[in-house]
């Protein structure tokens, strides 16, 4: 069989369109765990290559930062030149750079393949979701899909820990980049025989400034975000960097506003039933990515598991993240979009609130795991539901730009919320420690060990294995359960603070967004045509 004559198959036959989904999904698997899988290899790397904690930050924000800032360029792009053309490349890229990766020798080149990774994951990102839409036409089937599409994204997060706890058990830190390589190169084959090329119908002139303008704004943004704790939140580098980022983006939107062909029209946003969605996920990731971060120093420097044990305790999130997408986005089909979210947002609040209660003696079943899972329920029910109805405010040809928009607003709101959240618990953390260190004698923690254990409580694992006199052993344990109980006290607060932010959404959405059902493609097609004339009805 021909490419071509599998593109028409697959156009043609429910169970080809499907088998489309699968490769699709795997790509995104890809994309998705390469964002959390090397979180759990940073203690291998730091000790082989002899790095700082900063430095080991820098091995995953490098490819948060590049992918972010090129999601919407690639997503305009993908529209342009090709949909799966664009993906294909992008996963060709992630298999050579992963190479790369594996085969570092110092964390410099460890940080730039990372970077490079970031690039070519932000050429597949926004084209899976654009080609899901483009291949499922029917309202039912595209919104499995989405649900599927969606699921996968909750799904592959939570078991990057999981799996990379696994490789580490079992091979060093380069695993979790050779992992990526035969994914890829199957997922790039795959996509080649079954997944069809989709572009824009209608091709204008390239939008050369709203491309660098909308690259500069949001890498600088989120550039920003990430280094805020380490130079300070009200540091003239942060609100330098964010009123430079403000600027930029402002540019942007007068420049798309006023151009002939934008890279992204953002007319699109005076529809509710798009940026309001958009708002949602923004706060679920925000709230989730906070999640992820407070759990994990949770497990593993308060109750102390390995990063394998770790990963299996989270599985009952990415369980909870796959069933409840898909449920959501069908019940959203019979009772209408808003109703969904907004309870999809308070039941993500009431998970975060739950967590925000846990103390060092919690039990795992009946206080860690409903949290867990009301957290997972919540956001899975807010992701699809949300994804469905901006992709159904898109006519096809603005597929690709409208998916970037979409994870766009995920990975600022992800980064945001480990930023904020993280600096909370850390701030309180630090503040609260430092003159307890202060007063620890030598024999039991050296200066760089009361340096490591200001700044996180997963140095506990480290305070353990040091030898001490027996005379020793009571205030060792005293301090490390001081330790743990500072950092649940500051996690309580971060916890509030995320559980607002979603209730206050929830508030928005509930009444700003339309309660009726979504209508029809040509309906929303016929809002796009009213939209130009300036008579807009948003309902």
């Amino acid at each position: 069989m021909t490419i071509l004559e599998a593109r028409a198959v697959v156009t043609g036959s429910r169970t080809c369109r499907f088998l489309a989904l699968a490769v699709i999904c795997l790509a995104e698997l890809l994309v998705v765990l390469d964002n959390t899988i090397v979180n759990v290899a940073l203690p291998s790397i730091g000790v082989e290559l002899r790095t700082s904690v900063s430095g080991l930050q820098w091995v995953v924000d490098a490819y948060t930062l590049t992918f972010a800032g090129l999601l919407l360029a690639f997503g305009n792009l993908g529209d342009r030149y090709g949909r799966r053309r664009v993906m294909v490349i992008g996963l060709v890229g992630v298999a050579v750079m992963s190479i790369a990766g594996a085969n570092a020798e110092s964390l410099g080149q460890v940080i730039a393949a990372r970077a490079a990774m970031g690039v070519f994951a932000a050429a597949v990102f926004p084209a899976t979701l654009a080609l899901v839409i483009n291949i499922f036409t029917d309202v039912r089937e595209r919104a499995l899909a989405i649900a599927a599409w969606t699921a996968m994204a909750g799904f592959a997060i939570a078991i990057g820990p999981m799996a990379g706890g696994w490789l580490l058990e079992h091979f060093s830190w380069h695993s979790v980049f050779w992992i990526n390589v035969p994914i890829a190169v199957v997922a790039a084959a795959a996509t080649l025989l079954l997944v069809p090329e989709s572009r824009a119908s209608v091709i204008g002139r390239m939008d050369l400034v709203g491309i660098a303008a909308s690259i500069t704004g949001i890498t600088v943004l989120v550039w920003a975000i990430i280094e805020a704790p380490h130079h300070g939140w009200t540091s003239s580098v942060t609100v330098g960097a964010v009123a430079l980022s403000i600027a930029v983006l402002i540019g942007f939107v007068f420049w798309e506003l006023r151009t002939e062909h934008p890279i992204l029209d953002l007319r699109l946003f005076r529809n509710r039933r798009f940026s309001l969605p958009a708002l949602a996920i923004a706060i679920g990731y925000f709230s989730m990515f906070g999640f992820l971060f407070l759990i994990t120093q949770y497990f593993q420097g308060v109750r102390e598991y390995t990063p394998f044990e770790f990963g299996v305790a989270s599985l009952p999130f990415a369980v909870s993240v796959a069933v409840g997408a898909p449920v959501a986005t069908l019940l959203a089909q019979r009772i209408g979009t808003t109703p969904v979210i907004v309870f999809g947002l308070l039941l993500t609040g009431v998970g975060l609130y739950l967590g925000g209660q846990v103390a060092v003696d919690s039990s795992y079943l009946t206080d860690v795991l409903p949290s867990m899972v009301s957290m997972a329920l919540g956001l899975a029910i807010v992701q699809g539901p949300s994804t469905e109805s901006i992709m159904a405010s898109l006519p096809l040809d603005e597929a690709g730009a409208g998916s970037a928009v979409n994870d766009t607003t995920r990975e600022i709101g992800g980064t945001l919320g480990v930023a904020v959240l993280g600096s909370i618990v850390a701030s309180y953390y630090a503040t609260t420690m430092s003159p307890l260190l202060d007063r620890i004698p030598a024999a039991l923690m050296n200066d760089d060990e009361k340096g490591f254990a200001r700044a996180t409580v997963l140095s506990v694992l480290e305070i353990r294995k040091r030898e001490i006199p027996p005379f020793l052993e009571q205030q060792r344990e005293n301090l490390i359960l001081t330790m743990k109980t500072t950092v649940l006290q500051g996690s309580h607060t971060a916890s509030l603070v995320a559980a607002g932010a979603v209730v206050v959404c929830a508030l928005v959405v509930a009444i700003f967004m339309p309660w009726a059902p979504a209508r029809t493609d040509s309906v929303m097609l016929a809002w796009r045509k009213n939209s130009e004339s300036g008579t807009v009805d948003e309902d």
